[in-house]
């Protein structure tokens, strides 16, 4: 599996998809399938995919969306026409993940797109792969297959693109597109305004008549609405308003007065409990203060303790250093312990090669006078080897060995040292017969059986 991940050429560019089963990150490749690449992002950014369905699914092959109308017919390009094929010698339908365009025919790609959820090398050549899925959203996207299907490969239930975001363009040019409803303004002609013709009535002139006074009304209450009072003459109907409106607008200014005394009265009783509150905090900040410089204090004394008794500590430790320079500088008195007899013969030789070897005076290492000591007891030792060969005669050789001898024996310095003459010892070559091998064959060998016939017909 990893030599697939090194065959696939980098990602330039990312882009999340957050569906109904959880987020689903998607890096693109933007150098082997530009025009793909960018009609994804494009839409992405112009929010196309949002609320779109995962409208086909084939468990174990593909997953498909990207269609506006639910149905796989719809969708369109940001170029106004279906783009070409683009194939890459490195993207290869050869596992899950994959991000690819859907398409009914060669160049024949739009907004559709579809996820692999295994190998389909019979879609390689066939359709654009632009992108892959990474991280852990991956296990978000197979989540896609758990659903169930009819008998169109139609989800019964199926899934949506809540929203789509470009975390990484790779296109810094491209610019959304700002969709404009267009509706159709149907343009009406100027009604021309028909002068009436009261010549054709019967009583065309009281209609003229009260064509002009209504006229007449219209054009004195423009602006205003009129009521009955307005239009008759009857005295029971007054056309005069029973309040005036100067007298209201007269008593709203006095509300707007009463109003802001309001205010000013809550503005100074705000000035003066904040100028409390202060004389507050200075009085608990005054406090504090003094709280502080006790505590300063307890702590300025609680330093000069801890001082005296370091100081004390220096001393102390001065004089025990003193004293023990004293004790070095007494000489130590000899005493003389009475010789014990002692029980053990061979402690008393210990004791006396002790005594014997401390009246010795020992030169030191790298001297003249060492090397001219270890010079004489080379000398000495060769001395005694020569007299030991010289004394002990080969009889002395010939001595049992089950007879004890003494420890003060110096028969060893006489001895020599010989090796067994070992005799030579041949390689053995597993070809050449040999008396002292056992072979050991199985007789249903063929290649025995073999052998066998071959020396009978010699025979």
């Amino acid at each position: 599996m990893s030599n697939i991940y090194i065959q696939e050429p980098p990602t330039n560019g990312k882009v999340l998809l957050q569906t109904t089963v959880g987020d689903i990150d998607i890096e693109l490749w933007s150098k082997e399938a530009p025009k793909a690449c960018r009609n994804f992002v494009q839409l992405c950014l112009e929010g196309y995919y949002d609320g779109t369905i995962f409208h086909r699914l084939i468990k174990g092959f593909i997953v498909q969306g990207g269609d506006p109308d639910g149905d796989g017919t719809g969708g369109e390009s940001i170029y106004g026409h279906p783009f070409k094929d683009e194939f890459h010698s490195r993207l290869r339908f050869v596992r899950r993940g994959l991000v690819a365009m859907a398409n009914s025919g060669k160049d024949d790609n739009a907004s559709q797109f579809f996820f692999t959820l295994g190998a389909s090398p019979e879609l390689q050549n066939k359709n654009t792969i632009f992108g892959k899925v990474t991280g852990n959203t991956l296990y978000n996207m197979l989540k896609l297959e758990d659903s169930l299907v009819d008998a169109d490969d139609r989800p019964l239930y199926p899934h949506k693109i809540i929203s789509t975001q470009v975390l990484s363009n790779p296109f810094l040019d491209i610019e959304p597109r700002v969709k404009i409803d267009v509706k159709e303004t149907i343009l009406e002609k100027p009604k021309e305004k028909v002068q009436k013709n009261f010549k054709l009535l019967s009583f065309g002139d009281e209609a003229e008549e009260d064509e002009a006074e209504i006229l007449a009304v219209n054009e004195t209450f423009k602006g205003q609405s009129k009521s009955s009072h307005d239009l008759t003459n009857d005295p029971k109907l007054s056309s005069v308003p029973a309040i005036d409106i100067r007298d209201e607008f007269d008593s709203n200014k006095d509300k707007t007065a009463v109003n802001n005394v309001r205010m000013k009265l809550e503005k100074a009783g705000a000035e003066k409990l904040e100028k409390a509150n202060a004389e507050k905090l200075q009085c608990g900040e005054k406090q504090e203060t003094k709280i502080e410089r006790e505590d300063v204090e307890k702590i300025d004394e609680s330093l000069d303790k801890r001082k005296e008794i370091q100081k004390q500590i220096k001393q102390l430790k001065k004089e025990l250093s003193r004293k023990k320079k004293e004790k070095t500088e007494i000489p130590e008195e000899v005493i003389e312990k009475e010789p014990e007899k002692e029980e053990n013969e061979v402690l008393a030789g210990y004791h006396k090669q002790l005594e014997k070897y401390k009246s010795k005076p020992i030169s030191r290492k790298g001297t003249s006078e060492r090397e001219e000591q270890t010079l004489k007891f080379l000398e000495k030792f060769k001395n005694s080897m020569e007299a030991a060969k010289k004394t002990y005669t080969d009889e002395v050789k010939m001595k049992s060995s089950d007879e004890d001898e003494d420890d003060d024996n110096e028969a060893w310095l006489a001895h020599c040292l010989r090796a067994d003459d070992q005799k030579v010892i041949l390689a053995k070559d597993a070809n050449l017969p040999s008396q002292d091998r056992y072979d050991i064959s199985d007789p249903r060998n063929p290649i025995n059986e073999r052998r066998r016939k071959e020396k009978k017909m010699r025979k």
